[in-house]
């Protein structure tokens, strides 16, 4: 699966240009984004879609140089699972 990456989402759609997986993450203030909406469309479920996502998400800020607060409940518990990013999540 390919994303497309724009300033503030990643996500994929089919050649019909229907939606099959997004992340957004938003700014939330100066340096600071936040991950507020993961989708994935049900036919990709149990594939490890919307972790590849996050991980996109991830490396798409760090690259940029923000800090993130996970407010969707999936980008909790996956950052919970993943340490090697603690460095970019925003102490509010």
């Amino acid at each position: 699966m390919e994303f497309q990456i724009e300033p503030n989402r990643i996500y994929s759609c089919d050649s019909q240009g229907t939606l099959l997986a997004e992340i957004t993450f938003p700014t939330l203030r100066e340096g600071v984004v936040t991950i507020n909406h993961t989708f994935v469309d049900a036919s990709l479920r149990g594939q490890g879609v919307a972790s590849k996502l996050m991980r996109a998400a991830m490396e798409e800020i760090s690259r940029r140089g923000l800090l993130v607060v996970p407010t969707c409940s999936y980008a909790v518990s996956w950052l919970q699972k993943h340490p090697e990013y603690a460095d970019i999540l925003a102490q509010d």
